[in-house]
């Protein structure tokens, strides 16, 4: 499966039971794979799969913002962008569509959506129109449940100093947010005087919404030694053996599959998913999507590109700590209501931060756009990427992490079979240490609660913490975190609903104190771990 298929709209059933009347919905963050797209390079044109493809309608509509030299104004500039390449004989000529000979009679009759196909060439890695329209779907989505059928979120919004919008730096992470902000806020659901919002975007060096190997250097060694330990754990099996069977003959000079070939495994599979997402025109041969070759592929590319989450506590600190550290910190901050959650980021005016623009004094909804990488690397660090989760997260596929308070405070105690157990451990590792910051430092008193860990808490503030529960959502479906599943750390009778203070135990035990000062550390020290270091717990 390539794009992700929807489940049908909660039942009333299901909605009472996920979304007990005692309980209130507080904040939901939400993360969300772009949209279908094209492939990140162009593979397999010897196998008669084009290198440009048709299906960018945006590209003859896109505006720039232009500073105009006569007055203080800023005003638009609309253009159509097409895309250069080179001829055979290294002439520039314009790229086209599939089949895309300049004299290609079927290029002057295709059309897609009304253009020309030289007017709708896609960029390398691209969100296609295919994406565009499955991540505004995804938007309605989010609208139906937590508009229409849960009433959490208004109909008619006159600003969006509520919802906290962030992307990564690329492109098809941005305009997919955009697109799912649209749906699920579409004009008409929005006030005539509705001000700009804010999306939050970072600098390359700074970015934690995907793992970033590319600006950590301990994670790119990390990574590039569990990927090396998939490729001798697999390239000379029965299973790649099996794969060249099929495709090896489209493979160019070494003329064979490996997770480490030219191109590598990876870029196959993503190959075969971005072919399997659009129209015929733009497909391989058949042998590419025999099911059982997918299902090798699919297997070997999670181990290569995941497996380290699973095992490693450094490997999730540095790949996906930060991030989850900010998720927690928003929850925490909408617990403590000093605009920790994400508020400061997103309201204000006048280029200070401050209250939202009508009065909002908390995030209720945070929508990020972001890739694969990030959630699977979410669902294998918090343990819930097993059985039929274990798969390439499809297109358009999201995470919702949902933070919930009892309404009557009183139930809090009650509701738990057993007090929870005591989350301070004397006895940590060296790697948790560093990680946690436990016994390295004395945090201030009066430091806001969002960046402590649970350790770290005193009393009044941990028992802030009381009565509030978390439960994650993958594609619609809650998952079952295993160090939730204790008494006394989830709500009694369902173990989807973590207690907020467990939730924070297990991400605060990979959440780095000093990102980037962690990704300059252990240069020199193995990138596996002595002994097993389970996640989720």
């Amino acid at each position: 499966m390539t794009t992700f298929v929807p489940l049908a709209p909660y039942t009333p059933e299901q909605l009472d039971r996920l979304y007990p009347k005692d309980l209130q919905l507080q904040l939901v963050q939400v993360l969300l794979r772009h949209g279908e797209r094209s492939p990140v390079s162009a593979r397999f044109q010897n196998a008669g799969l084009a290198a440009f493809w048709p299906y960018c309608a945006s590209a003859r509509r896109l505006s720039s913002v232009i500073k105009s030299e006569q007055s203080a104004d800023w005003d638009r500039l609309q253009w159509r962008r097409r895309l250069e390449t080179f001829d055979h004989d290294d002439n520039p000529v314009i790229a086209r569509g599939p089949n895309g000979g300049s004299d290609d009679i079927w290029l002057d009759q295709l059309t897609i959506n009304g253009d020309k196909l030289i007017d709708s060439i896609s960029n390398l890695g691209e969100l296609t129109d295919i994406g565009r329209d499955t991540t505004s779907r995804l938007g309605g989505r989010l609208r139906r449940l937590y508009v229409d059928q849960l009433g959490f979120m208004p109909k008619l919004i006159a600003d969006a100093d509520m919802i906290y919008l962030r992307a990564t730096p690329i492109a098809r992470a941005l305009e997919s947010v955009q697109q799912s902000f649209v749906g699920m806020y579409p004009p008409s659901a929005r006030t005539a005087d509705f001000p700009t919002p804010t999306i939050v975007t970072r600098t390359p060096a700074d970015e934690t919404l995907f793992p970033n190997d590319g600006n950590c250097r301990r994670f790119s060694q990390l990574s590039r030694a569990f990927a090396q330990r998939t490729a001798d754990r697999w390239n000379h099996t029965k299973e790649v053996d099996y794969l060249n069977n099929l495709i090896s003959k489209w493979m160019g000079p070494d003329n064979r599959v490996a997770v480490d070939s030219h191109p590598r495994l990876s870029g196959i599979m993503d190959t075969i998913n971005s072919t399997l997402a659009h129209p015929a025109a733009t497909r391989l041969p058949k042998e590419f999507y025999d099911p059982k070759g997918r299902q090798i592929i699919d297997r070997i590319g999670v181990e290569e590109w995941f497996s380290g989450y699973k095992e490693s506590i450094e490997y999730r600190s540095l790949g996906i700590g930060a991030l989850m550290g900010d998720l927690v910190s928003r929850m925490v901050g909408n617990v403590e209501g000093q605009g920790k959650d994400g508020l400061d980021e997103i309201g204000g005016t006048d280029d200070k931060p401050g209250l939202g623009r009508g009065g909002e004094d908390r995030i209720k909804f945070a929508m990020s756009g972001c890739h694969d990488t990030t959630l699977a690397a979410i669902l294998a660090s918090l343990g819930t990427y097993e059985g039929d989760v274990l798969k390439w997260p499809p297109y358009t596929s999201h995470i919702a992490l949902e933070l919930f308070r009892e309404k009557d405070a009183a139930l809090a105690a009650q509701s738990r079979a057993v007090p929870p157990a005591e989350t301070f451990n004397p006895v940590l590792s060296v790697w948790d240490r560093f990680v946690t910051g436990v016994g390295l430092r004395k945090v201030p008193e009066k430091q806001s609660m969002t960046r402590k860990t649970v350790s770290e808490l005193t009393l009044t503030e941990s028992e802030k913490l009381d009565g509030y529960y978390v439960r994650l959502r993958y594609n619609d479906r809650p998952l079952v975190i295993p160090g939730c599943k204790a008494a006394g750390k989830h709500r009694e009778g369902d173990e989807s609903l973590c207690t907020l203070t467990a939730f924070k135990t297990v991400v605060d035990r990979f959440t780095p104190k000093n990102w980037k000062q962690a990704c300059a550390s252990n240069p020199n020290t193995s990138p596996f771990p002595p002994t097993a270091e389970p996640a989720g717990v």
